[in-house]
């Protein structure tokens, strides 16, 4: 046990990175920083400077796939810092750069086979739209409603979430939306998935007869929608849209910068749906939590682009890509995607009985570790109950677990821990979510249809 003295300095570290990060890191880009001064951090579990243990159910936006430090991953990283840290790909060839790649091409769906590396999402969607621009001759894009691709005015031209794109436009031209499958709430008014799922891709027909000037290089899509707020599409969905993109020859770039990397309960979330795409991003969980994208091609799209016309000064890091050989072969060995589809499917059923027992929780949905639980304020209007999702957040992280929100409107909780956490860690979550339901939605009754 630390002594008095111990623990004081501990509080007053604490202390002071809080007010740091206040006065020196422009923190003003999102609504909230958790009051978490982290100190360490192993598997699934965060200690903060105070000392104390969170378990951690949001993995950093998805990313420490493999869990916080994972042995092999660390000793790769290790390994590659007496070697090379820095090379510029684009001059020098340096071995493991080579060896992700080559990984990424066996494991990778479909044709996908050349892969461009960069350092962030944005920054690989970005690529995966220069590629389809300069492959097609076209020049427009077809993406979602609810979508998020980015932050860079390219990747926000095409993301459809509104909360993301406010003061910062005007943005791109030639960009066409249609409806995200949400079954939950769709302008269709019905709650039959596969006529979501159908009404959805006539909608992508209708956008590229009608929103554009038939110039369409690309259809852009995540496969789970995360920050719209763990939107699952109908089964048909995307075997339907790859069927109109294909008469119309425009490229599917799939976005599997947070669904990938085993978090759906397979390497790439896509897998599960029958298609495969032109171009597909990774990133997020690639590396285990170092900086990387990767952006993968078919040969021929790969092979369009000019010597000079796109290139990254850090993309493909060696020490990022001693981190993503070992982190796929954790990924591998392990099974992680099929650790997340058991955990998942056995959380989704401890959170669907939350549901039966809270009128609060509108809709509870996820595929392998990425789950969502909506809140709302009436079962039957569906109104967001997004301050309520905001308390419920900062009680759990009070009590020592750390999710997160997302949705449109900021009314879904969200649940997506490092894919090797516990079952009994996973327990003690939901528990402590049970809590938090208790605390802000008042006493336990029988759910309202």
């Amino acid at each position: 046990m630390a002594s008095n003295g111990h623990h004081a300095a501990d509080a007053a570290a604490h202390d002071l990175t809080i007010q740091r990060y206040k006065e020196y890191v422009n923190t003003s880009f999102v609504a909230a920083i958790e009051p978490v001064a982290i100190a360490k951090a192993e598997g699934a579990t965060i200690w903060d400077q105070d000392g104390r243990e969170y378990v951690d159910c949001f993995a950093g936006i998805a990313v420490n796939n493999a869990g916080h430090r994972h042995p092999r991953v660390i000793a790769a990283v290790k390994e590659q810092l007496d070697k090379v840290v820095h090379g510029g790909t684009y001059i020098y060839h340096v071995p493991v750069v080579a060896e992700m790649a080559e990984k990424l091409a066996e494991v990778s769906p479909g044709r996908l086979q050349k892969t461009f590396f960069g350092n962030s999402g944005a920054e690989g969607i970005e690529t995966a739209m220069r590629l389809a621009k300069a492959y097609t001759g076209r020049h427009e894009f077809i993406t979602l409603t609810h979508s998020f691709h980015g932050r860079t005015n390219a990747t926000l031209s095409i993301t459809g979430n509104k909360a993301r794109k406010t003061r910062g436009g005007p943005y791109l031209p030639g960009i066409a939306f249609a409806p995200v499958p949400y079954t939950y709430r769709n302008p269709f008014r019905t709650e039959d998935p596969e006529e979501v799922a159908e009404r959805c891709a006539e909608a992508i027909e209708w956008a590229i007869q009608f929103q554009t000037a038939g110039d369409v290089a690309a259809f852009v899509s995540e496969t789970v929608w995360g920050e719209g707020g763990i939107i699952i599409p109908p089964a048909s969905y995307f075997e339907r849209v790859k069927d109109i993109l294909d008469r119309h020859g425009i490229l599917f770039i799939c976005d599997e910068v947070q669904s990938g990397y085993g978090r759906c309960g397979s390497l790439f979330a896509i897998e599960q749906f029958g298609v495969n795409p032109d171009i597909m991003v990774a990133a997020k969980g690639i590396a285990d939590g170092f900086p990387l994208s990767a952006t993968i091609a078919t040969p021929e799209i790969a092979d369009c682009l000019k010597p000079g016309e796109h290139l990254s000064t850090f993309g493909g890091n060696p020490v990022s890509c001693a981190a993503g050989v070992a982190n796929l072969a954790v990924m591998l060995d392990e099974d992680l995607p099929g650790q997340s589809r058991r955990k998942g499917a056995r959380t989704l059923e401890h959170l669907k009985a939350l549901q039966e027992e809270f009128p609060i929780i509108g809709e509870v949905r996820g595929l392998g570790l990425m789950l969502g639980v909506e809140l709302v304020r009436d079962r039957w209007t569906k109104e967001p109950a997004n301050t309520e999702a905001a308390a419920i957040r900062k009680f759990c992280r009070e009590h020592g677990v750390l999710v997160g929100v997302g949705g449109q409107a900021g009314n879904v909780i969200r649940f997506q821990p490092p894919l090797v956490i516990s079952e009994d860690a996973l327990d003690h979550a939901v528990a402590t979510l049970r809590e938090a339901l208790v605390a802000v939605a008042g006493p336990v009754g029988a759910a309202a249809d």
